[in-house]
């Protein structure tokens, strides 16, 4: 017979081996700028950003996947140090979205002809990106609707065993919001991209791409802080 006791130590055996088990299968979360020399409003001068914009076999991470990735750093201004585009070789093509391939136009062999990497390959490239633009600085990422470029990144990153947080500060910016906060209530930017005049990308498949999303969001976040900056500006 099986005692309460017995029961009890049979449980807690199970649920070690069981937290084991999934400790050696999770990357390691490793937490970078435990030093940094101190916030963006502190030291503005040390911090860099990441502007990254994706694009996907639709929308759900952790079924859809990133099929190409565009990333530009900052200063705390806008202005741009260096860029990356990476195409990349999903690993279920066949989960498509009609509706993102109305967007993106992606299919492996096209992928495939125009040096499409696979996940590995662009997680590496994207490590050292980072390792030659930003150095020891650290970086905020900013995205247009962030949750989406940010849960994606995450689901690449840990199907090559890493983690997002190797490259980039745990706070994500985002670029609706911020214009929300200065009265820009249109989530689609239009408002404030015709008053400023911000290029926008192109909105033909073959040419959409991550990077062309990165580019317009440097645009957009630039216009921000000047109109940031316009209304701060004192009256004469």
């Amino acid at each position: 017979m099986i005692t309460k006791s017995s029961r009890y130590t049979l449980w807690l055996w199970l649920f070690l081996l069981t937290a084991s088990a999934c400790q050696q299968n999770s990357p390691v979360e490793q937490l970078p700028y435990q030093n940094i020399p101190g916030l963006p409003h502190q030291v503005p001068e040390a911090w860099l950003m990441a502007h990254i914009d994706v694009e996907t076999t639709g929308l759900i991470p952790g079924y859809h996947e990133m099929i190409d990735i565009g990333v530009v750093y900052t200063d705390l201004q806008g202005q741009i140090l260096d860029s990356l585009f990476l195409r990349i070789q999903p690993k279920y093509p066949l989960r498509m979205d009609s509706g993102a391939y109305r967007v993106n136009n992606f299919n492996p062999q096209l992928w495939e002809q125009l040096g499409a990497v696979s996940i590995d390959q662009a997680v590496d490239s994207l490590k050292l990106f980072h390792a030659q633009v930003a150095g020891q600085n650290p970086v905020l990422m900013v995205a247009y609707n962030s949750y989406f470029d940010a849960a994606f990144l995450d689901h690449l990153f840990r199907e090559a065993q890493a983690s997002w947080r190797e490259l980039y500060y745990y706070f994500v910016l985002d670029l609706p919001s911020m214009a929300w906060s200065l009265g820009f209530k249109d989530l689609s930017s239009q408002e404030l991209m015709k008053l400023y005049q911000i290029q926008d990308e192109p909105h033909v498949a073959e040419l959409h791409t991550g990077i062309t999303g990165a580019m317009k969001n440097v645009r957009i976040y630039q216009a921000l802080m000047k109109h940031q900056q316009t209304q701060l500006k004192p009256e004469d």
